[in-house]
């Protein structure tokens, strides 16, 4: 016997660029950080496009409307490539069901000294 699995034995297989349709970059044409956080958006009115997503794009909505979630933690969880998970929160992103907040740079976060001395002037108050 070998563990190898055969036709129906292995199961549907469905290739990430199926998923995709082909495409490698969203039709925003951004692209999305693997650190950006994505964040469920509240549908304004009567959810219209959802019958063009796939199953794969409303996992991403329902996990993001638990809680924001980063895009390489979407991937993991839904075992997809990176790459693909950045395609179809594209969709999602052009659809107005997600947004995605974008990492703050390291060069524009406040410099540690600044913020004790911050805090050591609030405590001599």
């Amino acid at each position: 016997m070998t563990d190898r699995w055969f036709d129906d034995a292995a199961g549907p297989v469905v290739r990430p660029y199926a998923m995709t349709r082909g495409r490698t970059r969203s039709a925003t044409g951004s692209r999305i950080d693997p650190v950006a956080l994505v964040v469920a958006e509240t549908p304004a009115g009567p959810a219209g496009g959802t019958g063009v997503l796939g199953p794969e794009h409303l996992d991403i909505v329902a996990r993001c409307r638990r809680a924001p979630q980063p895009v390489a933690e979407l991937a993991a969880v839904l075992d997809l490539p990176v790459g693909v998970v950045r395609v179809l929160v594209g969709d999602l992103v052009e659809a107005e069901l997600v947004r995605v907040t974008r990492p703050v740079p390291p060069a524009e976060l406040p410099d540690e000294r600044i913020l004790r001395d911050v805090i050591n002037g609030l405590r001599a108050l």
